[in-house]
């Protein structure tokens, strides 16, 4: 058990693709409990919280569980990370899910303070990393910490009574900034595991993904503008109905009915595809067209639970050494979160007669995907990673090659 934690601690993946699904199981099996008790009829507070339950959710699932898996993706693709700065950093985030959840009795300052203090903590080794290796072109997404960061700090003022109703701006911002990371996120990965894959099947280089510079260089532009612009909500609807356009131009390219075959790759492909989908019904919610609450969920478990499944598997069975083919538990929670999707956004959008129904199944539906995203998982993240075969020895040479002195 030991050796395990010891090994856990040493890798950001390993430390934050494990904390991540377990906390969105916590988080999950408490609202929906509180979803069930009003679903029956009663009244329940949550016990320690001191904002109400629905804010506390949406706080934890995007202060909490998303950032944990930024932070895994950031500590293992972009800024390793010594033993030492991982527990830390991990001891941190704990730190914040605990004082959040006890924020009932304790002084919102001191609440604030840790709560605010991982994601601050995270951008400044990133950026340390960034400068020792002189490379600028990653400094994007310390634009969009940024604005997690100011998203967090409003709930926090809010909570504390310095900046009333800014709780719902800060929730935009985090949920606007993480949405923007993943679209430049995923113009970068996603055309580029499609490539490889078609490469290794023997595609010719004119079926392949094509680069598109210019729709990426605008994707980029428009998914850094996107969180900064979310609390002036028309201005914002304008930004993410641009960025939908652009990022489907891409997604047109991507040649995405190729990834039907392989789990890891439409997993990223239905993500991505999710991303203008939920961009819009966002955009048209702000003009009173729809609900904002059901695109904001589209956008919440479609394109972050979605792609945030997608990488941290990819990346456990890259960096643990085991073959890229999700197992067939970890297939079965990506079909499970678009389905979470689907429900969610249903038990918005339909008759209210559904809507605890619907909540709790889609909950339910979450809590599932995740674990068996860790049955699928658990041992790639807590084990060693397997040696390699050692290489078979060479052919003997035939006697017509061999040295008379031999």
């Amino acid at each position: 058990m030991r050796s395990s934690v010891r090994l856990v601690l040493q890798q950001g993946h390993r430390t934050f693709f494990l904390l991540a699904p377990l906390w969105a199981i916590l988080a999950g099996i408490v609202w929906e409990l509180w979803l069930l008790v009003h679903a029956t009829g009663g009244m329940m507070d949550l016990p320690g919280p001191g904002m109400a339950p629905h804010l506390w959710h949406g706080h934890e699932m995007i202060f909490g569980y998303a950032a944990a898996a930024v932070a895994g993706f950031l500590l293992t693709s972009l800024a390793g990370a010594r033993a030492g700065f991982i527990t830390l950093a991990a001891g941190l985030w704990l730190a914040g899910r605990l004082v959040v959840w006890a924020s009932g009795p304790l002084p919102g300052l001191v609440v604030a303070t840790i709560d605010l203090a991982f994601l601050p903590l995270l951008a400044g080794h990133v950026a340390q990393i960034l400068i020792r290796r002189r490379n600028p072109q990653q400094a994007v997404f310390l634009v969009f910490l940024a604005a997690m960061t100011l998203g967090n700090l409003l709930v926090h003022l809010d909570w504390l009574g310095w900046a009333y109703g800014s709780t719902e701006n800060g929730l935009r911002i985090g949920i606007m900034a993480l949405i923007g990371l993943i679209a430049v996120l995923g113009g970068r990965v996603t055309p580029g595991f499609i490539r490889n894959a078609l490469r290794r099947a023997g595609a010719p280089e004119d079926q392949l993904p094509p680069e598109t510079p210019r729709l990426d260089r605008a994707t980029v532009a428009l998914a850094i503008l996107l969180p900064w612009s979310a609390t002036w909500p028309r201005i914002a609807s304008v930004v993410a109905l641009g960025l939908a356009i652009a990022h489907s131009a891409r997604l047109i390219r991507w040649r995405l009915l190729s990834t039907r075959r392989d789990a890891l790759l439409w997993a990223l492909a239905l993500a991505q595809s999710m991303l203008p989908v939920g961009l819009v019904l966002w955009a048209l919610s702000v003009w009173k067209i729809g609900s904002e609450v059901a695109a904001l969920h589209v956008l919440g478990l479609g394109v972050v639970g979605g792609m945030t499944l997608a990488v941290m598997s990819r990346a456990i069975l890259a960096h643990s050494g085991r073959g890229l083919v999700a197992p067939a538990p970890v297939a079965w929670a990506y079909a499970l979160m678009a389905f979470a999707t689907a429900v969610r956004w249903l038990g918005s959008t339909g008759p209210t007669s559904w809507y605890f129904n619907l909540m709790l199944l889609a909950g339910a539906a979450w809590i599932l995907a995740f674990t068996l995203f860790l049955a699928g998982l658990i041992e790639a993240l807590t084990t060693e990673r397997p040696a390699r075969p050692a290489p078979p020895p060479p052919p003997p040479l035939p006697p017509e090659m061999k040295s008379p002195h031999s």
